[in-house]
């Protein structure tokens, strides 16, 4: 549905974009992360022709998006991370404006955005003045708008911000939901909206994609090791005595006492090491249960830190 090859962008010396290049699949629903100055809204903005790229091609639908910009933008409804709203109208008004820009029949454009109001839930505001609305039911006026016309692709950027909790939930679900019928890119800051909604990351640093991959994928392949925690029915010298003795540990460390009478231990091995039967194996002979053992995982934020360079705490 999306291909972008060697696509680039530069401000006189300064690339923003650096030939950079991926392919989004019909259907899928896409996370696209980078640290503020990254390339990400740079690229979204040429995908949708708002910019000009300086090199490079991309397609939308197998339509270019310097050949056939008209075309690209049919399929395409863009939600910025500042919704484009025009405080002065109603929400009904705002919406008409944008069926007319996208050149909705008249004689469906009623129940077609009524299904959308309803759809993002902004029906009970329809006839309020924009200006007068909350934050939250801007966004949500937002991404009416980019829904207006049913187009193919959806372009994301931070469409939870200003949201509370439960909207946050809701619209997180409406995103599932419309990659049914949509291909979705997905940029946000939110790293657990991006593993809990997409199917595949691509991470941009410095104009330049880092990693691309499905979440999985990209777990299996950061860092060289393993982490296990375990809580052993023991004291804490001979529980780390005993994980330590383990063929293929390279360390084990104390987290305390959790629960009373064991005592919380980390294990790191090698990624392709399982102590699993040999721990069990050991804390049976010497009679010390153990009560609590899972693998720590690897979330986006660690995958997100090392492929940028950052550490937490870090600018």
């Amino acid at each position: 549905m999306i291909e972008i090859k060697n696509l680039t962008k530069t401000y006189g010396g300064n690339v923003a974009v650096n030939n950079i290049s991926f392919t989004v699949n019909e259907g899928e629903i896409v996370g696209f992360l980078g640290r503020n100055g990254a390339g990400k809204t740079t690229t979204m903005n040429m995908l949708t022709g708002y910019i000009s790229s300086t090199g490079g091609t991309a397609t939308v639908d197998g339509y270019d998006i310097l050949e056939n910009p008209m075309e690209v933008k049919r399929r395409i409804g863009y939600l910025p991370e500042m919704p484009p709203v025009y405080t002065d109208l109603t929400v009904n008004e705002y919406l008409n404006f944008a069926a007319d820009l996208k050149g909705v029949e008249k004689k469906k454009r009623k129940s077609h955005l009524d299904d959308i109001k309803e759809l993002v839930k902004i029906t009970d505001v329809q006839g309020r003045l924009i200006g007068n609305l909350s934050k939250g039911y801007r966004q949500r006026v937002g991404l009416a708008q980019a829904l207006v016309g049913n187009p193919k692709v959806l372009i994301l950027d931070e469409p939870t911000v200003g949201l509370d909790p439960n909207q946050i939930i809701e619209i997180r679900k409406l995103i599932k939901s419309l990659g049914k019928g949509h291909t979705i890119i997905l940029s946000s800051h939110i790293l657990p909206e991006v593993a809990d909604v997409c199917q595949k990351v691509i991470i941009i640093d410095h104009g330049s994609i880092v990693a691309q991959d499905s979440l999985e994928n990209l777990q299996r392949g950061v860092g060289e090791s393993t982490t296990l925690s375990v809580r052993i029915a023991a004291g804490e010298n001979a529980a780390l005595r005993m994980c330590r003795e383990l063929p293929g540990v390279k360390k084990a460390d104390s987290l305390g006492v959790r629960e009373t009478g064991s005592i919380d231990i980390i294990i790191t091995t090698d990624k392709q090491t399982d102590v699993r039967r040999q721990l069990f194996n050991a804390a049976a002979r010497a009679g010390t249960p153990i009560l609590l053992c899972k693998y720590m995982d690897i979330t986006l934020e660690d995958i997100f830190l090392q492929f940028t360079g950052y550490r937490k705490g870090e600018q």
